[in-house]
């Protein structure tokens, strides 16, 4: 048989046919990668000014200075003890109370258990300014537990959780059996019990008083805007 099968494209010959057909797929990933290039340019300059979404307190790196009327300091237990009109303050935490007991972890992190004398008629005390704002919150209860890791307060019996705008002016204000205050996160919760039961509240359910938020747009000031003609402007042609 003569009749020859035909031979098969050379490596440059292949290469030349192919060039066409891979020209267009090419010019398109190279324009896809363009395209993310330009974006991710973009979008730097907007993630390095982006506010994180929970700013960390300077509270939690502050000292903590306390006075009180006595100390016991327990090596083994690593703890302290203040008895007498205790005063605490870390930041701009302020705590008060007959008797506080403070704890360090290996971390270096600070956990402090305010309380009162058994029948006395002043509650502990606990404040604490808000995060870049002319507020602060601030409570009383028969126990304050502060846990200086995650920057969270829990007031327990007889707990009131009050938000002051400035140190004078009453915004919200929380009743309830255990009170919890979050500052990292600038939320508290509260739940019920029988010891804020009362003649007006037989079942010591929690009640809470809450202010309107001013969140509308400020008024206008300044004068008004003085009209006059236009001396570039002329009237349309008549059709």
């Amino acid at each position: 048989m003569n009749e020859s099968l035909p031979r098969p494209l050379s490596g440059v010959l292949r290469a030349h046919l192919a060039a066409p057909l891979a020209a267009p797929r090419a010019r398109r990933v190279r324009g896809a990668l363009l395209g993310a290039l330009i974006a991710l340019a973009a979008a730097l300059p907007l993630a390095g000014f982006a506010p994180a979404a929970h700013a960390e307190r300077a509270d939690k790196d502050k000292p903590l200075n306390i006075e009180a009327d006595n100390m016991t300091y327990d090596d083994l237990k690593q703890q302290t003890v203040f008895t007498g009109h205790v005063v605490a303050t870390k930041g701009t935490i302020l705590i008060k109370a007959d008797k506080l007991v403070v704890t360090q972890d290996p971390q270096g992190y600070q956990f402090a258990t305010g309380t009162v004398s058994p029948g006395a008629t002043t509650l502990a005390f606990f404040r604490q300014k808000r995060e870049g704002l002319d507020e602060y919150i601030d409570g009383t209860a028969e126990r304050i537990d502060y846990d200086g890791k995650q920057d969270l307060t829990t007031l327990t019996t007889r707990a009131t959780v009050r938000r002051l705008q400035g140190l004078s002016t009453v915004m919200d204000q929380v009743h309830g059996s255990v009170i919890t205050y979050d500052g990292q996160n600038d939320f508290y919760t509260a739940k019920s019990g029988m010891d804020v039961a009362g003649p007006g509240n037989p079942a010591g359910r929690v009640r809470a008083m809450l202010s309107p938020r001013s969140g509308g747009g400020q008024p206008l000031t300044g004068a008004p805007a003085t009209l006059a003609p236009s001396a570039t402007l002329k009237e349309a042609p008549q059709q």
